[in-house]
């Protein structure tokens, strides 16, 4: 059983750091007035929003242009029993600023899927809260 104290709490810049480090996390989203999860690879934009790729036409880009989401990373050792986990919630929105587009085509992330026409995703953070996992024991 995990206690409370097997958790620190990291701050912003702990947060941003630990995200630069992976490279697919999971964009939490209403669709149908569900509750959806779609796992994404991303990349960081200047310390202000997580950037995600994707068809035009597909069903995120409708879903969660102009509202607020989750996005969700992290990254745990099953043998040691740590790991850490990273939340950024924010308004999503399509990128269409033609500087924006310029500037991010070079460094947005790519897709892992062909895609014969893409177009970003940002979302802006209000808000980052993390945890790390202490390498607690389990009782028996």
């Amino acid at each position: 059983m995990f206690t409370d104290d097997a958790f620190r709490p990291l701050d912003r810049q702990e947060c941003l750091r630990l995200l630069a480090k992976v490279p697919v996390g999971r964009v939490v989203y209403t669709l149908r007035a569900l509750p959806a999860v779609l796992p994404v690879n991303f990349t960081l934009d200047t310390d202000a929003s997580v950037l995600l790729r994707t068809a035009p036409g597909s069903e995120l880009v409708h879903a969660v242009d102009g509202f607020v989401v989750a996005f969700e990373a992290d990254d745990f050792d099953p043998v040691a029993r740590t790991g850490w986990s990273v939340i950024v919630t924010g308004r999503a929105s399509v990128v269409t600023d033609p500087a924006d587009l310029a500037r991010l085509s070079g460094t947005g992330p790519a897709s892992w899927m062909p895609l014969p026409d893409s177009v970003l995703i940002r979302i802006e953070w209000e808000l980052v809260t993390g945890r790390e996992l202490l390498g607690a024991c389990s009782a028996a």
